[in-house]
């Protein structure tokens, strides 16, 4: 039997509903009474998640979604028609002056006390949601030797350390070839050198190098980057260039036994009751739908209030889809000094995407689109609620690594690339990461567990073992926003003191992609 039409409309002052029936709504269906558009009949067919004028717009008036106009007409749109990006121009980007500065203080949220997760304590104070040998690489040339070198740990050594999770080789497409001394070089240096150091790899440094690279060990870790274990000042270091490796399996052999004492001290750990507050959640979307920001994406939201409260750090990112919203952030940034760097991260990123003469717009896929966000205003207004209602804290630039007293809500400015941005939240110091997705991706890292949040309930069920947490039944009115960020909140929990995400069951693990604005050479 088929669902009743229904649509859903964000603010009471919005001229435009989406329309939640899988599969959409065809030409000539009347809107009942109790939904938004109630009397309406549908002038031309529209899909699920895509946008139906709920009263006459005219040419150049606005289109408003989240109370905010997300485009123009661009020619009259009847009421009751479809309203997509060809019908659209999209709004200028707002400028970076004049811009409110610290001027909204969000209500103080009461502390959420006893809350507690199972996890790996670190002598620099950190604690991580699993326990993983990490290889760093230096450069790209070594990637081959470290992989096998990598299974041959898993399958020769792993089976006598059964306290350690996993060896994750830290592969990256960087190191050599490049402008290794430009000004935004640091930036590529840096994510890698604060990857070496997330809170999941136990303090244990283990390199492999080639030997002639620009990026060299000492370089990538510095005298007094990187802890020291039985005296070591210097990264443990394997160089495939060394006169002692005669033959291909002599790296192999070098590369392996050099990871046996760096798992006897992993081993010797054990997970240990943690308060809630030792969380470090990075959050982010990929394969965005218009129910990004009316299910998933206000979950997290509500769970990202929950952590605050919990005393835990979240991140949330992606330059391209929180800038249309900038004026939001600034006006909750803690300080007018949050403000500032805010604005400072956002304008760098401005200018970056106009050297490559690109602006926001590029970062829209055919399939946001084809799942009804018109353009990235459209997208940003939803894409912003993943971070809550809490101030925001502080700022990091790309790469950056969170100090030990940067806690609550922080703005980690990065690229919005699904694959960059958990590269560089990862660098942060994340220890549990957090993705919405309304088209669906299997996206996953090998460094950190990720859970996945479909915006859609077809989509939960068609990927049920792939998605960890249907938010769709929002929208379905099986549970409210409310209820969905708690049950988010504590399967954040559970999945730091051991539980699998479905990318863990499958390994499903995507690569470690450096963002490099510096020159190739």
């Amino acid at each position: 039997m088929n669902s009743p039409p229904l649509t859903i409309r964000m603010h009471e002052r919005d001229n435009v509903a989406i329309v939640v029936n899988d599969g959409g709504l065809p030409a000539g269906t009347e809107l009942p009474e109790g939904v938004p558009g109630a009397g309406l009949t549908l002038l031309e067919a529209v899909p699920q998640g895509h946008k139906v004028a709920l009263q006459a717009i005219a040419e150049g008036a606005a289109v408003t979604r989240y109370d905010v106009p997300i485009g123009y007409a661009v020619e009259p749109i009847r009421a009751g028609a479809w309203v997509h990006e060809k019908r659209l121009k999209m709004p200028a980007a707002r400028e970076l002056e004049g811009l409110p500065m610290a001027t909204r203080k969000p209500a103080t949220l009461p502390p959420l006390d006893g809350f507690t997760f199972e996890g790996y304590r670190n002598a620099d104070g950190s604690v991580g949601t699993r326990n993983l040998l990490a290889i760093t690489t230096t450069v790209q040339c070594v990637a081959g030797v470290v992989g096998i070198a990598a299974e041959r740990i898993r399958a020769e050594l792993l089976p006598q350390f059964p306290n350690v999770d996993g060896v994750v080789a830290l592969e990256h497409s960087y190191g050599c070839g490049v402008a290794i001394d430009a000004p935004d070089a640091v930036i590529p240096i840096r994510t890698l050198r604060n990857i070496t150091l997330n809170p999941n790899f136990g303090g244990e440094v283990m390199v492999v190098s080639l030997g002639c690279e620009k990026l060299q060990p000492d370089r990538l870790l510095p005298p007094g980057s990187f802890p020291i274990v039985d005296g070591r000042s210097t990264p443990d270091t394997v160089c495939l260039q060394d006169a002692k490796h005669v033959g291909f399996m002599s790296m192999v052999d070098d590369v392996v036994q050099s990871a046996r004492p760096h798992l006897e001290r992993l081993n010797a750990r054990r997970r240990e009751t943690v308060p809630a507050s030792a969380l470090v959640v990075g959050v982010q979307c990929g394969g965005s739908d218009a129910f990004s920001g009316v299910t998933a994406n206000p979950a997290v939201g509500f769970a990202a209030d929950l952590l605050v409260r919990a005393g835990a750090t979240i991140m949330f990112s992606e330059n391209t889809e929180v800038r249309d919203a900038v004026d939001q952030l600034t006006a909750r940034a803690a300080t007018p000094e949050v403000a500032e760097a805010i604005v400072r991260e956002l304008g760098w990123y401005d200018r970056y995407l106009d050297r490559g003469r690109v602006d926001r717009s590029a970062n829209t896929t055919p399939g946001n689109k084809a799942g009804g966000l018109s353009n990235i205003t459209e997208k940003a207004m939803g894409s912003i609620v993943k971070s809550g209602s809490a101030a925001i804290a502080s700022v990091l630039a790309p790469g950056d690594k969170l100090a030990p007293d940067q806690r609550g809500l922080v703005f980690a400015a990065t690229p919005a690339s699904d694959f960059i941005c958990g590269t560089l939240q990862l660098a942060a110091g994340m220890n549990l990461h957090v993705f919405t997705t309304g088209r669906g991706t299997p996206y996953g890292l090998a460094e950190c567990p990720v859970v996945k949040v479909a915006t859609r309930s077809d989509l939960a069920r068609r990927w049920h073992d792939l998605m960890d947490l249907n938010a769709g039944k929002i929208a379905d009115g099986e549970a409210s926003i409310e209820e969905l960020g708690w049950e988010l909140f504590r399967l954040l929990l559970d999945t730091a003191s051991g539980r699998r995400t479905w990318a863990e069951h499958w390994k499903l693990h995507n690569a470690l992609v450096l963002f490099n604005p510096a020159p190739v050479t």
